[in-house]
């Protein structure tokens, strides 16, 4: 009986001693997996933030492209500031190798009198310069996204030959994804056409109306002033206003001219017609008229519908337009040796004035949405993007003849006014978010 007690008081002694030893041995062990599955967790942690991280910059910088670079937080007031709007209006014009989206071979929407390049101009440096805000980036063109957001849609440009001029500057964007096809011209004339793109339904038209409001155009055969209704907008593009889904506005450069100006039916005044009967008044009263007048007559007709007003592009003839003026520079007006002033600047003060008021008048329709690309300083800088003497052909092949039309008020194509169509395609993008 005692030999048994002290055996089994021996087994369990040596339990002990054993069991001890195992947790001794297990303990360094059962720390290093856990410090390894610890570790495993913090790389997974990591590895899960960054791929979030690396997934979410992008994106983010895809819907809000007019961002610049930058090390900061977006999460500051002025960035926020920035995501929903950018001033495009002010910045400069800086080199860029890039170059245009097209040229005169690969575009055949061209007018003949802006294919500088084939009339023989000799230069090409005025192609490679980009417009740079001062607070944001605007960034190249996007043809395919452009037409996805106007797929289905309308979209008429109304107003001068400045209205044409950048149509067919979109037009030649669109054509390297996409090619148009004329589907409409007017009998007499090319002032009133219609292109539509196949690959999504999508229509541009043109309609000539240089005051926007009813009247009759200067001519060598009859008088030598205008005749302008201020009240009553032009029916040759209105009456198809049921059909818009956008409509571009482009004026001005014809309320230069002398003209007749009529409100009521009767004639309030002229401008430089001394042989008139007329109390004599300057352009800026008539021009705020046609353009109140013109969007007054949309929103009536139509609170559906998406409007943009193009400021005022400013001439660059050295002298007068119709005394041999000429446009010969080849680079942009640098940093501070040109400003928007003068009847510029009252021009665009009036444009930009009379589109808050629209807007505070349709501010009651869902529908209807209007805003401005303001060009008037970006071309105002750019006494180079003319076709200046090259809206001939070759005009200097004979020697230099004593005098030389030149063209300073349409841009050559390419050339700057395509900048015109890059902040077009960021208001769409703006107006597609909301």
């Amino acid at each position: 009986m005692g030999s048994t007690l002290l055996l089994k008081d021996k087994l369990v002694s040596f339990i002990k001693r054993f069991a001890f030893s195992i947790f001794y041995l297990m303990l360094p062990a059962t720390l290093l997996c856990t410090y390894l599955y610890l570790l495993s967790l913090t790389h997974h942690s990591t590895t899960t933030t960054a791929a979030a991280a690396t997934t979410y910059h992008p994106s983010f910088s895809s819907l809000h492209p007019s961002l610049p670079p930058s090390s900061s937080s977006f999460s500051s007031e002025k960035d926020k500031v920035y995501r929903d709007a950018c001033d495009y209006s002010n910045g400069e014009w800086v080199d860029d190798r890039s170059g245009p989206l097209y040229n005169v071979t690969t575009c055949g929407t061209i007018k003949e009198s802006e294919k500088c390049i084939s009339n023989g101009r000799p230069d090409t440096g005025y192609l490679y310069w980009r417009w740079q805000p001062k607070e944001c980036n605007l960034p190249r063109f996007e043809p395919l996204t452009f037409l996805q957001l106007v797929e289905n849609k309308h979209i008429a440009f109304v107003g001068d030959s400045l209205a044409r001029n950048q149509l067919e500057s979109l037009l030649c964007m669109l054509a390297t994804v996409s090619t148009p096809n004329l589907v409409y011209k007017s009998p007499n004339d090319n002032k009133f056409r219609r292109w539509h793109f196949p690959s999504h339904n999508a229509n541009f038209s043109l309609y000539w109306s240089p005051f926007l409001v009813q009247g009759v155009e200067r001519s060598n055969e009859g008088p030598y002033y205008n005749t302008m209704h201020l009240d009553h907008v032009n029916e040759r593009w209105a009456r198809d206003l049921e059909w818009f889904d956008m409509i571009v506005v482009s004026f001005g450069h014809w309320f230069l001219l002398p003209s007749v100006y009529y409100e009521g039916g009767s004639v309030i005044g002229s401008l430089n017609c001394p042989d008139l009967n007329h109390t004599q008044m300057d352009f800026y009263v008539p021009l705020r008229k046609v353009l109140r007048t013109t969007l007054s007559s949309i929103i009536e007709r139509k609170s559906e519908i998406d409007v943009i007003v193009k400021t005022f592009s400013p001439a660059h003839f050295e002298g007068d337009w119709d005394k041999a003026g000429t446009c010969l520079k080849t680079e942009p007006y640098k940093k501070g040796e040109k400003e928007v002033e003068g009847m510029d600047a009252e021009i665009r003060k009036i444009e930009i004035e009379e589109v808050e008021n629209a807007k505070a008048k349709a501010s009651g329709f869902g529908g209807f949405r209007l805003d401005i690309v303001d060009v008037t300083r970006l071309a105002l800088l750019r006494p180079d993007g003319h076709p200046g003497p090259y809206m001939n052909p070759f005009p200097f092949a004979n020697g230099v003849p004593e005098r030389v039309q030149n063209d300073c008020v349409h841009w050559c194509l390419p050339g700057p006014i395509d900048t015109w169509n890059e902040i077009f395609l960021q208001i769409i993008k703006k107006w597609d978010k909301r």
